[in-house]
């Protein structure tokens, strides 16, 4: 697993855009300003950047390809069209799926339980409805966190671009594929729940 991916800190500002079909992102290491990775969606079709405009944008599919800066590609983030409940695979970087996200049918604030390889739950994205606070769980124990950072008044009412800070627990291993799903989530929370 590359570096990048075993760090607990990052800032995840999405791309300004008055009028944006993609959705793309920058992560930083939020203590040097560094760029340490890129998160580009370039694989879209005309009809599909056409109903990002509409009111089924939700239901679109979507290739997020998370990379280094240099552009090595390290996961992908995969989903289809989505009538009702979302399913995102998730690919590391010789395009093998290592797990994927099952979007709950219930719940308030939003939620989706993350998959291994075997479809076998891992732990659960768990959100509150009365704001941008999400948490992955594995029965009581926190894997990671995800809070929206406030971009400013202006940013916030002219575009659709959000910040996140994603904080993984020291208690998660280097090299665990649990951190690539953790860091895919956030592309989907952004993608599934708040758009």
């Amino acid at each position: 697993m590359h570096p990048a991916l075993n760090r607990n800190l990052y800032l995840v500002k999405e791309h300004v855009g008055m009028f944006k079909a993609a959705n793309n992102f920058d992560i930083y290491d939020p203590e040097t300003g560094e760029q340490i990775l890129q998160c580009r969606e370039e694989r879209i079709g005309f009809l599909t950047k056409m109903l990002r405009f509409t009111d089924y944008k939700r239901m679109t599919p979507f290739h997020v390809e998370i990379r280094i800066p240099d552009g090595r590609s390290l996961v992908h983030v995969k989903r289809g069209v989505s009538i009702f409940l979302s399913k995102v695979d998730v690919l590391n970087e010789a395009e093998q799926r290592i797990g994927g996200f099952k979007q709950k049918f219930f719940s308030l604030g939003g939620a989706f339980n993350v998959l291994d390889s075997n479809d076998q739950p891992l732990c659960a994205l768990k959100g509150k409805w009365t704001g941008w606070d999400f948490r992955f769980m594995a029965g009581d124990n926190q894997l990671a966190r995800v809070s929206k950072k406030w971009s400013g008044l202006g940013k916030e009412l002219f575009t659709s671009a959000d910040n996140y800070v994603l904080e993984i627990s020291e208690g998660v291993p280097a090299d665990n594929p649990v951190r690539e799903l953790i860091l895919a989530a956030v592309m989907c929370i952004d993608m599934v729940l708040k758009e």
